[in-house]
């Protein structure tokens, strides 16, 4: 955070406008919709009641910005949201630089997600769906740096595949309910994980979660072409995250 607030901005940005910019472009639309639905909220501009997700609302009263509202709204403006935010915005980059120039695959896992857990959300009663996607992908990252350590307020410290469990632990000692939403999340995440990176080394590369190939041709038409010498993400996923993300605080 302290990037966030320092002087080292560059190109006459403030530095938390920088901090703004450099998250990908998926990341930082979803941060700052986050942030701008609390506080619409808390202005009473709108109200909780018009964005959770509902099965009659959305399909009987055709009001499909539910879809959507869902996977934004975390809260009022307090410390709370911004643990949230935090989260957010760390580990949806780290997936999404990782995921290479293009926005497709990052995107498509968020599609799978989002459908998912809409799919679940009747049968578990979670109105509210924003937690549980941020879980998921906070496990698929955990999974795929398994050497990373981290620390959890200073005072515990495990590697990366621990990360969910000790966020759902933080979850049921703060609130004293069990976190369907966050276990919800993990599922989903661990099955989006297992089909892309365990299933296809038994099944010959096979990858049955890819992008079709029209998703992908949707966003590589918007593309812009990669400078000379420019090195492919995918190829530093590891080394970068490892690098940004050594601790939890």
């Amino acid at each position: 955070m302290a990037a966030i607030w320092g002087n080292g901005g560059q190109g006459g940005q403030f530095p938390l406008e920088q901090w703004f910019y450099e998250m990908p472009p998926v990341t930082r639309w979803w941060t700052a919709a986050t942030v701008a639905i609390s506080v619409l909220v808390q202005c009473h501009i709108i109200t909780p009641f018009q964005l959770f997700y509902s099965f009659r609302a959305v399909y009987v009263k055709s009001q499909y910005w539910r879809l959507i509202t869902t996977f934004l709204y975390f809260g009022p403006l307090n410390m709370d949201l911004l643990f949230h935010v935090f989260f957010l915005q760390r580990y949806s980059r780290l997936l999404e630089e990782s995921s290479g120039r293009s926005p497709a695959h990052f995107s498509w896992l968020l599609f799978y997600a989002m459908t998912s857990l809409l799919c679940m959300s009747p049968f578990l009663s979670l109105p509210f769906l924003g937690t549980a996607l941020s879980s998921s992908l906070v496990y698929i990252w955990s999974r795929r740096n398994p050497e990373t350590r981290l620390s959890f307020l200073g005072l515990l410290v495990f590697t990366a595949p621990y990360l969910p469990w000790v966020l759902m632990g933080f979850s049921l000692v703060v609130h004293r309910i069990v976190p369907k939403d966050e276990i919800c999340g993990v599922i989903v995440g661990h099955v989006w994980y297992f089909f892309n990176d365990v299933y296809p080394s038994l099944h010959g590369g096979h990858r049955p979660l890819d992008p079709p190939a029209w998703w992908v041709r949707m966003f590589e038409s918007r593309a812009t072409p990669a400078p000379p010498g420019a090195t492919d993400a995918t190829n530093v996923n590891r080394d970068f995250a490892a690098a940004a993300a050594p601790e939890v605080r």
